[in-house]
Parts: structure tokens; C-alpha cells; sequence
């Protein structure tokens, strides 16, 4: 299934994706379970086709607005320097437990919404990433039971606002300014892509190929994430887990190059689909 969230005449909610069309699953299922995340925590995913059965899809997929695959995230989890050439191109050095970092809901967009270059910064850097959606929340996950509490795939883009990401050694503030990453545009669930399939993951800007990569290379992959992060933390229903960005960040290419004003960003990840998002930046009233 692809499942997303949207905004319909002035209206949240999420729905199931076929072809270009969406059937509106909020308003099938009602106040009880009025987003993504109540499905999660629920255990109700396969219960939703069901609900669009011999039914007519209500939106033509141009005609929403879409939010962040999960918009209410309890969490959202980051691994930073998690391909080889990304660590090399840094300089940074070998480690042996996945480097962690958390982002805000508010710092997220959906698909085809703007990411806003923040007024303090001009160095707005793109970061294509895979993120995956916990189904099933535990604690101390085994890695090889890992990927039975992946609920799906999605597209994401990890936008860095890099002078206050390097400004000291917490990136917490380079991550967070409001609607610098895209997410989206849907979560795949794992039933339509299997859990043990490599997958390419490309990120374009304004055409052009700026990173490519496969999940083989992964320095932790996701099962070890997972695992890893259950140790420290419970993972739930709807936690989010972005699992890191290959070599060819605009950081470290010579020139640097930053995402501006106009520019469109596309990470594409096999399976799943183009998460795309245009560049403004933000000025300030006077």
C-alpha cells in the first residue's frame, strides 16, 4: 500500500494511494482514528484496504496539499555519517556505534510544499535519505526481528542549515530550523516492498544527479538501527528513523554548493517514489 497524509479543504487527513487517485481513509474511519499515526498505534494497517473496497477514490492526488508522512511523529531519529563516502568526504573518523540525532516535527514539510532557506543562512545543503516508519514498537529489538516492526519506506530529505549545524558539536540547531526537510511523499508498506530488497536512493538538484547510492552500502544498516536505537529508547508506533545520507552533500563538493532561492530538490528512492521540494528563502518583516 502507499498511505499518506494531506490537507483537503482546510481538512487534515490521510488516505491510500492508486495511481494518481486517493481514497480518503480519515473520512472512512472518523474521529476514531483520524491520522496515519492512529492506524500505527492501532495495528490496523491491514485492515484499510478493506475500507475501499467497491468505493470510488474521493481526491485526484494534484488536488491536495500533502504533509509529512506522519506529521505527528513521538519521534523522529537521525543517523548522521552512515555511508562510507559521506564519513571520507568529511574527514571524520571510524566509529562503532551509529552516530543518533533527533529532529522536530516542525522542521518538516510534505511533498511539493516549499523548504525554506532560513534568513539567518545561506548555506542550505541537501541531504537524501531513506526513512522508515516503526509498526510495532519494543524495546531491545534483536536485529534479526528488526525489520517485523517496520511498517514502510518513504523518501526524505535531511536539509541542513550547515553553519549552525558546524558552529559546535551538537547539530541539533542546523536540524531544525521550521521546514528545512522534506518528507514524503508516502510511506510503502512493507507488503508491496519487501524488507530484504536493496534499494537505490538518487538525490537531484535542478536536474542534475548530486548523490547515489544503494542500501548495501550503509555503514549501520537498518536492522542494526533499529536495534541500536530500541536499546537506549522504547521505539513506538510512528517513530521515524532517517537512516543517512551517502557522499556528495553540497557541504563538501568543491565549490561548495548550496540550495537557493527557486531551486527544486528531488530525492528519489527505488520503490517508493520522488519526494520533491523548491527552494524559498526566508526574509524577514522590517
Amino acid at each position: 500500500m502507499k498511505l499518506m497524509s494531506f490537507v483537503s479543504q482546510n481538512r487534515s487527513s490521510f488516505g491510500l494511494v492508486e495511481g494518481d487517485y486517493i481514497y480518503d481513509l480519515g473520512r472512512r474511519l472518523g474521529a476514531s482514528c483520524p491520522d496515519l499515526l492512529s492506524v500505527l498505534k492501532g495495528g490496523w494497517l491491514d485492515r484499510l484496504e478493506k475500507l475501499i473496497e467497491n468505493s470510488q477514490p474521493d481526491f485526484h492526488i494534484d488536488d491536495v496539499v500533502f504533509l509529512p508522512v506522519i506529521p505527528n511523529a513521538p519521534r523522529i531519529f537521525c543517523a548522521g555519517l552512515n555511508y562510507l563516502a559521506h564519513r571520507v568526504e568529511g574527514n571524520r573518523p571510524d566509529t562503532t556505534v551509529p552516530v543518533i540525532f533527533l529532529r522536530l516535527n516542525e522542521s518538516q514539510v510534505g511533498h511539493n510544499r516549499p523548504l525554506i532557506c532560513p534568513a539567518e543562512s545561506d548555506q542550505f545543503d541537501f541531504e537524501g535519505e531513506i526513512a522508515i516508519v516503526i509498526g510495532k514498537g519494543g524495546r531491545r529489538i534483536p536485529e534479526d526481528q528488526a525489520m517485523q516492526h517496520v511498517a514502510g519506506y518513504s523518501c526524505y530529505n535531511d536539509g541542513s542549515v550547515r553553519d549552525w549545524q558546524l558552529a559546535t558539536n551538537q547539530w541539533t540547531p542546523g536540524k531544525n530550523f521550521n521546514a528545512t526537510g522534506g518528507f514524503g511523499p508516502w510511506l510503502v508498506t512493507t507488503d508491496e516492498l519487501s524488507t530484504d530488497r536493496v534499494l537505490s536512493l538518487v538525490t537531484r538538484l535542478n536536474g542534475e544527479e548530486m548523490q547515489r547510492t544503494t542500501t548495501d552500502m550503509l555503514t549501520f544498516s537498518i536492522p542494526t538501527l533499529i536495534n541500536f536505537i530500541s536499546t537506549f529508547t522504547s521505539l513506538e508506533p510512528g517513530d521515524v528513523i532517517v537512516t543517512g545520507t551517502p557522499g556528495g552533500v553540497g557541504l563538501r563538493r568543491d565549490p561548495q554548493v548550496w540550495m537557493k532561492e527557486g531551486d527544486v530538490v528531488e530525492v528519489e528512492v527505488e520503490g517508493v517514489g520522488i519526494l520533491k521540494n523548491t527552494i524559498i528563502k526566508e526574509t524577514l518583516a522590517k
